[in-house]
Parts: C-alpha cells; structure tokens; sequence
C-alpha cells in the first residue's frame, strides 16, 4: 500500500523499529522527533495517518492532536501510549483522535489500525472530492458540465484552488471556454459577492487600454473631460479577469507586472495609489512560454501569472460530454427562442461525435443554437473530410462508429437491451460481448 505515515516519538529506538516495519509493508514512512517538524507539514489534502507519542518534550501528543485537527479535524491520528497515560489517550479519543495504542504494542496489532485509520482517511478524502464535485456541477454560478475523467479533474482542480490567495493562468484553445472557468472559480469562491471584471486584452486598442485599465484623473489628457474609474479598480474585492493576455503591448506588460507585484494602482494624471485586494485570472490561448522565447512576451510577468496553471481540455479529447453538452445548449436554445428542441437521431449524433470541434465549445454551442432554429435539418456537415479522421485507421473509425450507434441506442432506450437489440438487430449474446469490448454498462444510460 502507498498511504502516507508520519511517526512521531521522541525515543529514536521506537522511531527506528516502526520506521523498518512499516517500509516492509509498503508504507511511505517519515518520522519526527519533534512534533512541531510534522506539524509543519500538514495541509488539509494530505492523505496518510499519523502515529505519535503522547508523552513528548516540547510538544506533547495531545497538544499536538489539538493542533492537527486545527488544521484538518477528519485527520486520521493514532496515539502511542504507557500503562499510566490511559486516561489522557482517552481524552485524546475524545478531543478527536481515530484510536490510542499501548505499550507495548505487537505487530499485528499496530498494523491492522493504521490500515483501518488509512481506509476512514482515504473515505474522508474520497466523500469531500465528491461533495466538491456536486457543488461544483449543482452550486449557484457557472457550471462546468461533463462526466469525462478530464472535466471531472478539472473541476476538482477548480474547487481546490477557488479560495487560494494566488494569481492563476488559465490555458485553452479558442472556444474552450476560458471566461467560463474564470467565472467559475469568481462564483464559487468567497469573492463571489464582489465584482466580477473581464477585459479582452485583443479586443481593446493599444492607445485606449492603459486608461481602461488604470483609470484617468480629469484633465489627464486632452479628452479626459472628468475622472474615470479604471477596470482593475472597479474589480478591488473581486476578481480581475485578462482575456487574450498573449495581446497585451509590451509596454503595458511592464505596468501590470508592477501592479500584481505591490497590489496597487496609480491612475493616470494622479499622484495617489489605490491599495488593491483582488484575485488576478489571466486566460492565453497559445503557449506564452513560446512567446516569451520569441521576446514578444515578458518572462518574468509570464511566471508572476503562472502561480497556478489550468488546463482546458479542448473539446475533441472529451468526445463522451458532447451530448450531454448539445442538448443543454439546445434546451436554452430552445428556452430562449420559445420554440421546442427536436430530437437528434442516432445518426446526427454519431455526426456529433465524429466532428473534430476545432472551434470547441463555443462551435458546439452555434450548432445547438443552429439545429434548434433550423428544425434539425441539414445542420451538420458530412463529417467524412474532418482533418481528424485522416490519422486514424479504418479498424478505428468502424470501432468509434460503432461505440457510438451503441452509446446512441442505449441512451435512446434508456438502458433496455432488448429495444436496443431489436434496433441494431444484433443478438443478444453479440450485443453484450460488443458492449464489453466497449465498456458500455447499460444501468449508465438508465434514467435516474
């Protein structure tokens, strides 16, 4: 097993001994002589147990299990106790730790309560990434729809950083959807009741967006005819969102280097600062590492954004969320235009999958949009000359069509095999080995 141990005892032979055992099992174990070393080390997503001594110098176990808990109050943490310190694991058992141990202990024994501390840890950490990912997808704001594996990363990542004091760069194809992840971690963090600033750093002229985003005192210039707040004033307690960063002039690179680094701003034409609390999103669509090599972007702006880097997968790489994601576009489609949505047949939807999405996100969104006003007529091109389909075999292309009829079958008869047989006109025995072969399981496609 690969849990995680911290050993804490100030005798070095008790160290050693536990140390040798637990390695021979598979724990990745790190001990402390000191409580306040381990203490130190300690976040809220760690994922071990902890093993410590309840009589230590310095700082004791049970100050020290105040403490953990400080920082995690479902921390899994086992007390080492004598004969006589009974009473104090027993309070310890109340205050929060998962189990006490006496001296001396066997093996056997030692072994089987961290495994079971590691499960309830592992549980702990399992349920709160749930919980995340629920609030992530039901919570008030912008959702990230999508049951992929890398949108379910995504979204973890989101809730895990939403409240962290740092800057973040945010990497995404055109379409895929950069306003909505910097929206999302604006509206699920505590700044959510603040003001939510973008700026399109591409779509604003060079000669305008210094004053856009600084702000101009009257008479700053010829035609500052009165005082102008600026964007990243206008954001002080939210979030400043920068759109398309790769355009930003050189020389203003410099100036908002200054500005994330002393979280202050000087409008132009005044000589007074305004002190800044805001959370810096900044969104690119190429690589800025590229750029900086080039010398058309600055390194050192580059790493002050990049504290926390997100990845948007494009759009072709989570081919299973796009039905999901056409048919709620679809369905605001349809709301706002006051008209039904039809319904795709199977066909469209193999369409659907086969599509390379160059456009991501936002391209999928026009098509629901385009389907829904055109009645589902003549809306997806003939997917036969998409450039993705020219680097795969004919072996792969069968394949994917094929998973993709079942995948379309089942979801249209909600999981019961044998409308699905009777539509594909397969036996039932083949109908099953494809489905395995595919990874299909038919209570997935059931409604809820």
């Amino acid at each position: 097993m690969s849990i995680p141990i911290y050993i804490i005892d100030d005798e070095p032979s008790i160290l050693h001994a536990l140390q040798q055992l637990l390695a021979m099992e598979g724990y990745q174990v790190e001990v402390f002589g000191d409580a306040r070393d381990a203490l130190k080390k300690l976040d809220r997503d760690w994922s071990g147990v902890i093993l410590s001594d309840i009589n230590m110098p310095e700082l004791d176990g049970v100050a020290f299990l105040r403490e953990a808990l400080a920082v995690d109050p479902e921390f899994s943490v086992v007390m080492l106790t004598g004969h006589g310190d009974i009473s104090t694991a027993v309070e310890s058992m109340r205050l929060g730790a998962y189990d006490f141990i006496e001296k001396p202990f066997s093996n056997e024994h030692i072994l089987d309560v961290l495994k079971r501390a590691g499960e309830k840890r592992a549980l702990v950490l399992e349920n709160r990434a749930l919980k995340d990912e629920l609030d992530a997808q039901t919570g008030a704001g912008p959702r990230l729809l999508g049951n992929t594996q890398k949108i379910k990363a995504l979204r973890r990542l989101l809730m895990q950083i939403k409240d962290i004091p740092a800057d973040v760069l945010i990497r995404g194809e055109t379409g895929s959807g950069k306003d909505l992840v910097a929206r999302f971690l604006h509206y699920n963090s505590h700044r959510k009741n603040e003001n939510f600033v973008a700026i399109n750093c591409g779509a604003i002229p060079e000669t305008m967006i210094e004053s856009e985003l600084f702000g101009f005192e009257a008479g700053a210039f010829t035609s500052a005819q009165k005082k102008r707040i600026g964007k990243i004033e206008h954001a002080n307690g939210g979030t400043f969102f920068l759109d398309e960063i790769e355009s930003m002039p050189m020389a203003l690179q410099i100036k908002l280097l200054r500005v994330l680094e002393d979280r202050r701003i000087e409008p132009l034409g005044s000589n007074r600062h305004v002190d800044l609390d805001i959370r810096v999103i900044a969104a690119a669509k190429i690589d800025l590492l590229e750029l900086v090599d080039k010398g058309e972007f600055r390194e050192d702006l580059f790493y002050r954004l990049n504290v926390i880097n997100v990845e948007i997968p494009p759009l072709r790489e989570r081919k299973e969320d796009i039905s999901l994601l056409f048919q709620h576009f679809a369905a605001l489609a349809s709301s706002r235009f006051n008209t039904d949505a039809p319904r795709l047949t199977n066909d469209q939807l193999v369409r659907l999958k086969q599509h390379n999405w160059p456009g991501n996100i936002r391209e999928l969104r026009n098509a629901a949009e385009r389907f829904v006003l055109m009645g589902g007529q003549t809306v997806f091109d003939d997917p036969t000359g998409d450039e993705q389909a020219t680097h795969t075999t004919l072996a792969q292309k069968v394949a994917q069509y094929e998973k993709d009829m079942l995948e379309a079958a089942l979801k249209e008869y909600d999981g019961r095999l044998v409308d699905v047989q009777h539509q594909l006109g397969l036996p039932r025995k083949t109908l099953y080995d494809k489905m395995r072969k595919y990874g299909l399981v038919k209570d997935d496609f059931k409604l809820s």
